[in-house]
C-alpha cells in the first residue's frame, strides 16, 4: 500500500478551488495529528501543488515536528524570528504582497514552503496561491517564447548582518556569523544555481543571480511559470530585475502575465490551526492586504526527503 493509498484511510481529501489543490482534514474525530506523519503529504503535494491541512488543531511544536518529518533540512529568512526549530514568524507589513516563489530571487529557494496559522485575522490577509502550470498553459505563444529564450537576472545588495546569518545557518557546522565567508554562500547554493557574489568594503554583499522564469518543477518535467517577478522586498533592497542580456521585460508581456496570474489566483481564508504546504518550485504565493493586524502566521522553508 502506498502512502497516498494509506492517506485515504486516515484523512479526508477534498478538492480545493478550481485547480489541483487539496483540502486535507481528519477522517473522523479520532484522527490524531500524528496521522499526518505517515499520510504521504509529499506524494499528495506532487500532484496537487498545494495542500490546506485543516481541523487538526496543532501546536507550534506539532508544526515544527511535521516539517521535520517531511524535510531533509530546513533553511530560513535571516530577517525573521524563529519559533522553535523550523518555524519563523511572518512579518511583512500590512500591504498586499505580489505573487512570488519563496526566495525565488536568490539561489536558496526551498522546495517546500510551509505556513501555520496560529491566530487568524478577522478579515483580510488571505494568502494567495497561483499554480505555475496553469499560468504557463494560459500565456500566449509570444510570452512563452520570450521567457523561454533566456533567464531572468536579479541583482541586489544585502546587509552584512543578514547574509552572514544565512551563511552560518546553512553551513550548520557551529561557526557563528562572524566566522563565515562568501565561499560558504557558494557552497550552500542550490545545485546548478548561476550566481556571483561580491563582498563590498562595508561588509555588505552584492549578488547577481540568473534563473529562468518558467522551468520544470521538483516533481515534474512539465513547465511551470513560477518566479519572483512580482515578489516583495519588505525586509530587503528591491532587486534590479531584467533579462540576462540586460534588456527589460516588454511592457505588453508584463501586462499579460499580471492579467493571467490574477485570473488563476486563488485565496486561502485562514482559520486558527490551519497548515498550508506548497510546492515552491511550482506554485507562487502572495497575500491580500492586512486589515486586521491581530494575527499570527508562522512560516518554514525546507527541502524534501528524497
Amino acid at each position: 500500500m502506498t502512502h497516498a493509498q494509506n492517506t485515504r484511510n486516515t484523512v479526508q481529501l477534498t478538492a480545493l478551488g478550481d485547480g489541483d489543490g487539496l483540502l486535507v482534514t481528519p477522517r473522523d474525530g479520532g484522527t490524531e495529528f500524528t496521522a499526518l506523519y505517515e499520510a504521504g503529504l509529499d506524494e499528495l503535494l506532487a500532484d496537487a501543488g498545494h495542500l490546506l491541512i485543516r481541523g487538526f488543531n496543532p501546536s507550534v511544536d506539532d508544526f515544527n515536528a511535521l516539517v521535520g518529518k517531511y524535510s531533509s533540512r530546513t533553511t530560513l529568512d535571516p530577517a525573521r524570528v524563529f519559533h522553535g526549530d523550523a518555524a519563523q514568524k511572518v512579518d511583512s507589513g500590512t500591504d498586499a504582497i505580489g505573487l512570488h516563489v519563496e526566495n525565488g530571487a536568490t539561489p536558496y529557494a526551498p522546495e517546500l514552503l510551509w505556513f501555520h496559522c496560529v491566530k487568524a485575522a478577522s478579515s483580510g490577509s488571505q494568502t494567495t496561491v497561483c499554480d505555475g502550470f496553469r499560468v504557463w498553459d494560459a500565456l500566449s505563444e509570444r510570452a512563452r517564447d520570450v521567457f523561454a529564450a533566456q533567464p531572468i537576472s536579479y541583482k541586489r545588495t544585502v546587509p552584512a548582518e543578514l547574509w552572514r546569518k544565512l551563511a552560518a545557518f546553512l553551513a550548520g557546522d557551529g561557526r557563528g556569523p562572524d566566522e563565515v565567508t562568501v565561499a560558504d554562500l557558494y557552497a550552500q547554493a542550490n545545485p546548478g544555481a548561476k550566481v556571483e557574489f561580491t563582498e563590498r568594503p562595508d561588509g555588505s554583499l552584492f549578488y547577481h543571480y540568473q534563473v529562468f522564469a518558467a522551468h520544470p518543477t521538483k516533481w515534474s518535467t512539465r513547465t511551470a511559470w513560477a518566479n519572483s517577478l512580482l515578489g516583495p522586498s519588505y525586509n530587503y533592497e528591491a532587486p534590479d530585475i531584467r533579462f540576462a542580456d540586460g534588456s527589460p521585460i516588454p511592457d505588453d508581456v508584463t501586462a499579460e502575465y499580471i492579467e493571467v496570474t490574477e485570473q488563476v489566483t486563488e485565496e486561502i481564508a485562514w482559520q486558527d490551526g490551519d497548515i498550508v504546504l506548497i510546492d515552491n518550485s511550482r506554485v507562487m504565493h502572495g497575500r491580500r492586504a492586512i486589515t486586521d493586524t491581530n494575527r499570527t502566521i508562522l512560516n518554514s522553508q525546507s527541502y524534501a526527503r528524497n
